[in-house]
């Protein structure tokens, strides 16, 4: 899963300029590697303890800040990209974030947000886990948000979504030869059932609206001033 989403971040993340750039969550994935705005942060939550920020960082890792997603340390309207690998599923309020993600971008900024999908077979055996029918769910301490219902919530705070792919069709199995044997499922959920994919990405620009004059507007014409008389007086003399 790591693999097929840090391909297609960067794929995603290749074309979009600006000066800043900032990750949230899952430092695992670099997904501004390939992005080359010159200011990148990985932003991580207090909560994730067990990570560390490594102490020589290679040239594509961004720089590392702990912070609360639903209060960034960022000025309104000052990032140009903000990328969330799975981050709303596993905040307290996703709300919040998404509310927070929006304020900080500028206007024509883009997010790039990757999640599970609980209409897949991942989705399936995370309810089952849940229902005890299952050895271990897929998030342990979140759950997952539907594509569409993340699509409402973009539109709702004027983030127009402007791309999005689905991957990883096969179920989890502990087998590496069985998950070798099912590599055609991957071809064939690409163009037979691509909505049931286990991650989706979703893209999605900050528009602001403005103001248009919507009917006829009417012109009117401004008369002149007139102007003051000279009167000039001829003096005519003798000669």
């Amino acid at each position: 899963m790591l693999e097929w989403e840090q391909q297609q971040l960067d794929r995603l993340v290749a074309d979009m300029f600006g000066f800043h750039a900032v990750q949230l969550g899952l430092p695992e994935l670099v997904g501004l590697r390939a992005n080359r705005m010159p200011h990148r942060w990985l932003a991580v939550d207090p909560s994730y303890g067990a990570w560390q920020p490594p102490a020589a960082p290679p040239a594509d890792v961004p720089l590392s800040l702990r912070c609360e997603f639903g209060a960034l340390p960022f000025p309104s309207q000052s990032v140009d990209l903000v990328v969330l690998p799975h981050a709303l599923e596993l905040v307290a309020d996703p709300h919040d974030t998404l509310r927070e993600v929006e304020r900080v971008l500028v206007p024509e900024g883009r997010v790039v947000i990757a999640g599970f999908n609980p209409a897949s077979l991942w989705g399936l055996r995370h309810r089952l886990a849940r229902l005890g029918q299952s050895p271990a769910p897929v998030l342990p301490q979140g759950e997952f948000l539907a594509y569409w219902r993340l699509r409402d919530w973009l539109r709702l705070l004027d983030l127009e979504v402007e791309a999005g792919c689905f991957g990883c069709y096969r179920p989890m199995v502990r087998s590496e030869r069985t998950w070798q044997r099912l590599q055609w499922m991957e071809h064939a959920g690409d163009r037979w059932w691509p909505v049931l994919g286990a991650v989706y990405l979703v893209v999605a620009v900050k528009r602001t609206r403005g103001m248009r004059l919507v009917g006829k507007v009417r012109r009117t014409r401004v008369a002149p001033a007139r102007q003051a008389a000279v009167v000039q007086r001829e003096q005519t003399t003798g000669g």
